[in-house]
């Protein structure tokens, strides 16, 4: 390998790290600490040939490869054990043609860069909730954030990309060339390849009504929260965490501890009208803070804490169409009588209200198949020290046990573990079928194997 390795380093104006070089540690690191992983050969490209070269090095030396944009996988597949990590986060250039309404991404941009970069021109692409979230991440696995009920997913904003392949091509893909790998990269995820650029269809965008709002957490508020936001027009997406409120300087010091409901939320559309929707969630309980005004839409990042590079994280995450009586009931019992919070961890459950533009794109035009879907559920344990691994997985097995029978689908972004039953939540038959057969075609060997895996037979 020694001899392929020197060729390699020689034809890349990137940076490639091996285990004992200064700064290898941190750039093999991902999001979730519980997967540690340590890659014989990390290589950032800065341009697609390079991606190439890195592909053909592992290919030739017979080392498994992991392809990483912004390395928030939850099930750690931005990272290999002795592979090859090819590590995006080099490839920032991105090129806005706000008269057209179309920018240019390449894949190790960050979703807050973009959305800072398009906000500037009143644009947006529909992004997720975390600006230090590679957009490649987010893309390739459908995209749910705060404007999906308005815009759809981050998918439904892709005109094209350009993907390198297992054979080491750079191709195109789009509405109109390789129809079929267009298809399977919304929402198979990076089975397919290592896609280097984004074509986006940008969106305009001013002013919106967002931030948060704490309420406490009861049966009668849950209930109200979740009815409201599925009532609600396009112009509302809520995202809302069940949990114990830490000690936040925007939390009065008695609500510390208090079980919360946490509603961050976006209204883009008329802000009166938005105004008048949004009192209805105040009006189901005195909040206990309230952080609702207008404001540009990036500043929706700044509503939460800068996160750590990494941390430990166990999620369960499931789709469904509804949160009935029962799981309500669980929820707040689990999470009224867990021991397990503290200052450094967070244990939540986290809801999604779907919806609105993403139900209205047919459920075959893309490789994201549960459009009809109403929720979002995650069972989340993050941030707890490694030795307190155990007994927080065995909390979210407690609750998810309580409320799985009201799964209907799963969401490849928020699987934390690569098992085959997940991978059928995930696609139905009909949909496995055809990214099976559109794996064959791009890569017969399963060469891209460190993602939840369409192997080709």
């Amino acid at each position: 390998m020694g001899d392929a390795l020197t060729r390699l380093a020689g034809q890349l104006r990137g940076e490639l790290l091996l285990p004992d070089d200064h700064g290898y540690d941190d750039a093999r690191r991902g999001y979730n600490s519980l997967h540690d992983h340590r890659p014989a050969v990390i290589v950032r490209p800065t341009v697609a040939d390079e991606v190439a070269l890195a592909l053909e090095f592992a290919t030739s030396a017979g080392l498994e490869v992991a392809v990483r944009s912004g390395g928030h996988s939850l099930a750690g597949y931005g990272a290999t054990e002795g592979g090859v990590l090819i590590d995006l986060s080099a490839m920032q250039a991105s090129h806005i043609d706000a008269a057209a309404r179309v920018a240019w991404v390449e894949a190790g941009t960050t979703a807050g860069q973009l959305t800072a970069t398009t906000a500037a021109h009143g644009l947006v692409v529909p992004f997720g909730d975390s600006p230090t979230v590679g957009v490649g991440g987010i893309t390739l696995g459908g995209g749910v954030g705060w404007l999906s009920r308005k815009l759809g997913l981050t998918i439904d904003s892709v005109a094209g990309v350009e993907i390198v392949t297992a054979d080491g091509q750079l191709v195109a893909a789009d509405e109109h060339t390789r129809q079929d790998l267009f298809w399977a990269v919304r929402g198979g995820g990076g089975n397919f390849g290592v896609v280097t650029r984004f074509r986006y269809r940008l969106h305009p965008i001013g002013t919106v009504l967002g931030g948060a709002l704490f309420l406490p957490a009861t049966h009668e508020v849950i209930r109200g929260v979740l009815d409201l936001a599925d009532a609600a027009p396009d112009a509302l997406t809520t995202i809302s965490l069940i949990t114990r409120l830490p000690p936040l300087a925007i939390v009065p010091p008695e609500a510390h501890g208090q079980l919360a409901v946490l509603i961050t939320l976006v209204w883009c559309g008329e802000l009166d009208e938005g105004e008048r929707f949004v009192d209805r969630f105040r009006a189901l309980a005195p909040p206990i803070a309230d952080l609702l005004h207008p404001r540009p839409y990036p500043s929706m990042y700044e509503l939460i804490p800068e996160a750590p590079r990494s941390v430990t994280n166990i999620t369960y995450s499931f789709a469904a169409d509804e949160l009935d009586d029962a799981a309500i009931g669980s929820i707040l019992q689990q999470l009224e009588e867990s021991n397990l919070p503290s200052t450094q961890a967070l244990t939540a459950v986290e809801l999604r209200v779907l919806g609105g533009a993403i139900s209205r794109v047919p459920i075959d035009a893309t490789a994201f198949a549960h459009r009809q879907r109403k929720l979002l559920c995650s069972v989340v344990a993050a941030g707890f020290a490694e030795a307190d691994t155990d007994r927080h997985r065995s909390w979210v097995q407690s609750l998810t046990g309580a409320i799985r029978n009201l799964a209907k689908g799963a969401y490849l972004n928020f699987l934390d573990a690569a098992d085959e039953p997940r991978l059928h939540e995930t696609y139905p038959d009909s949909t496995y079928r055809r990214l099976v057969e559109v794996k064959r075609r791009y890569d017969p060997t399963n060469l891209f194997h460190r993602n939840l895996n369409i192997r080709p037979t």
